[in-house]
């Protein structure tokens, strides 16, 4: 079979999103021989329909490309309906905006402590020095952790992602394991020291009723892993992606300090512009035709949501920033159907508070080098040298 496109290709911060515009003019369904075979949908209409069939298109067999979940089933997100269910009637209640609201304080004190040095030195690596240490802080006090393990937390995170996107298969399993470890210590802390289900992620997992019976032991393990790293990765690599357009546009940069009322519209654009992931998978149940080619049941199927909110049958200008967008909230940053983000408040909130705060504590910033993009599954930036202007 012909290759259209190689997602193993050296990429700068820009290159992938050039090669899908030109995928979504020339090959919308698109192959590629990378990690086994997989098959990627790049229009927005085509990423919408499948991850709202979940009868068709499954998660349960593989939820991302690479598949990288090695060490057991990890709901809700390796789980179809029903199954998956009983796991997000426990967590929806604690991801809702009024939560987010009650966590903004302590994120913005999480986000001025972390900014401080940085600011002290005149700049620094906004990735690795801030965004990829504020998710854990904000996953930690919202998961009620205790402090001393957030450290553990984010180096085991962090190696985990490495891992991923340098395919290292061995290293994948070995970290995956480290944060298992935490998520059964932080299982065996709540139930020796319970707390409110109605504030606490693990507690409402313990205290959750499926048809009578309490959910099975070795699922609240994964529930709780994937939970640990799920909502880390992606805000690292949105903040990489802002700060980078930011030091582009410095127009748009200046704009936003100057009036901090117009960043959580701006937050959204950037989240339809930087979409941080591009290989959520899903395998068809069937014999499913789509875009003219035919796919297999048992075929791997790359959701490219970064690609899908870029097209421009549904995005005017699809790789320009334009603040208040009238079709913005088309957006699929978060997913469509019964794998829709539930964290999608808690997102939203911690890309604001962090814009806010670096705007509010910088006079200007521009890149100090060159960002280094991630790769597959995610997209963005995962290193990005700023100086701050004095």
């Amino acid at each position: 079979m012909t290759e259209d496109f190689d997602p193993l290709q050296p990429e700068t911060f820009d290159s992938a999103h050039a090669d899908y515009a030109r995928l979504r003019a020339e090959c919308p369904v698109a192959r590629s021989e990378a990690w086994g075979g997989f098959w990627a949908l790049m229009r927005y209409d085509d990423v919408k329909q499948a991850a709202s069939d979940p009868a068709t298109f499954v998660t349960s067999v593989q939820n991302v490309i690479p598949k990288v979940a090695f060490t057991g089933r990890r709901p809700p997100l390796h789980l179809d309906p029903p199954e998956h269910t009983p796991y997000r009637r426990a967590l929806n209640p604690l991801l809702t905006a009024e939560r987010a609201e009650r966590l903004e304080p302590v994120t913005r004190r999480f986000a001025a402590a972390l900014l401080e040095p940085m600011v002290a030195r005149g700049g620094g690596d906004i990735c690795t020095e801030f965004s990829s240490y504020l998710p854990v802080q904000v996953f930690g006090a919202w998961m009620n952790m205790p402090a001393q393990w957030l450290d553990r937390l984010h180096d085991a995170g962090r190696a985990f992602n490495v891992a991923v996107q340098s395919a290292q298969e061995g290293t994948m399993k070995e970290t995956s394991l480290v944060l298992y470890d935490l998520a059964r210590d932080l299982i065996g802390l709540r139930k020796r020291e319970p707390l409110d289900p109605g504030d606490d992620p693990t507690s409402a997992l313990l205290a959750a009723r499926h048809q009578g019976e309490p959910l099975p032991d070795e699922m609240i393990v994964g529930t709780v892993r994937q939970v640990l790293v799920v909502g880390m990765i992606a805000p690292m690599v949105m903040v990489g992606s802002i700060a980078v357009h930011l030091s582009r546009d410095r127009a748009l940069q200046s704009r936003l300090r100057e009036d901090p009322a117009l960043v959580p519209a701006a937050v959204e654009e950037f989240l339809r512009l930087y979409t941080p992931y591009r290989g959520f998978a899903r395998t068809a149940t069937r014999e499913v035709e789509i875009g003219g080619r035919r796919i297999a049941p048992g075929q791997p199927i790359a959701l490219v949501y970064a690609s899908a909110n870029r097209d421009e049958a549904v995005f005017e200008d699809g790789a320009c920033f334009r603040l208040n967008r009238p079709n913005i909230g088309e957006h699929i940053a978060f997913g469509r159907g019964p794998h829709h983000c539930p964290g999608a408040p808690i997102g939203r909130m911690q890309l604001k508070v962090a814009l806010e705060e670096l705007l509010a504590r910088t006079k200007g910033f521009v890149l100090a080098g060159e960002p280094v993009p991630t790769l597959f599954p995610e997209i963005g930036a995962r290193s990005v040298p700023l100086r701050f202007e004095a």
